[in-house]
């Protein structure tokens, strides 16, 4: 995690709200786009683990209001993710045609998707989990097909002494010793930070 990533989660309400009344706010999920296409090819999700202002507002923000339950296995399925993508993408093309290249309308499309999905994350992060969101993204989803395999978490298994502290801190509860090369890794380096016998790293 960065150091700064505790602080972007600030950008979705500013987006979401302002953005009702500056439209050209909207403009800032290109650069969201943008960034996490360019950077997901090598790294995977780890753009939602450190520079995802969504994922920073749940872990920061909601987190301290969430009721913390598990997170149900329905919602990690591709059966969830794929309708749900095809489905919010669809939504976004057929209301950008009917904006027929008006600057302030297309700005508008991108502020109520950011509010609309900031609020239904806000309430299933505060009946189950804060990422709750978060397993069934379509950009985490999009992240994942287009980052494959890289940069996975590696175990020293002869280091490991099974402490579990590392499942505890995982924001997507994930049993991460078992889970080396799940696609919900957010790539936060939480567990790595914690780990006290320094069992476990990236590999690239």
């Amino acid at each position: 995690m960065l150091k700064i990533t505790p602080y972007l989660g600030i950008l979705v309400i500013v987006v979401a709200i302002a953005g009702l009344w500056y439209p050209i706010l909207g403009y800032f999920m290109l650069v969201v786009f943008g960034t996490l296409l360019v950077i997901s090819p090598l790294r995977g999700r780890w753009f939602c683990g450190n520079l995802c202002p969504r994922g920073s507002f749940s872990d920061f923000w909601i987190a301290k209001i969430s009721q913390n339950n598990k997170i149900p296995p329905i919602l990690r399925s591709l059966w969830i993710r794929v309708p749900i993508f095809l489905l919010m993408m669809g939504f976004m093309v057929y209301r950008l045609l009917q904006t027929h290249g008006l600057f302030n309308q297309i700005g508008m499309v991108f502020v109520i998707m950011c509010l609309a999905t900031t609020i239904i994350a806000t309430l299933l992060g505060f009946f189950i989990s804060p990422r709750t969101w978060c397993t069934f993204c379509p950009m985490g989803t999009l992240q994942h097909i287009l980052g494959k395999d890289r940069y996975q978490i590696q175990l020293k298994n002869d280091k490991c002494i099974a402490c579990k502290k590392c499942d505890k801190v995982c924001p997507m509860q994930l049993e991460v010793r078992k889970a080396l090369s799940e696609k919900d890794c957010i790539k936060c380096s939480r567990c790595i930070e914690i780990c006290p016998k320094n069992a476990l790293a990236f590999k690239n």
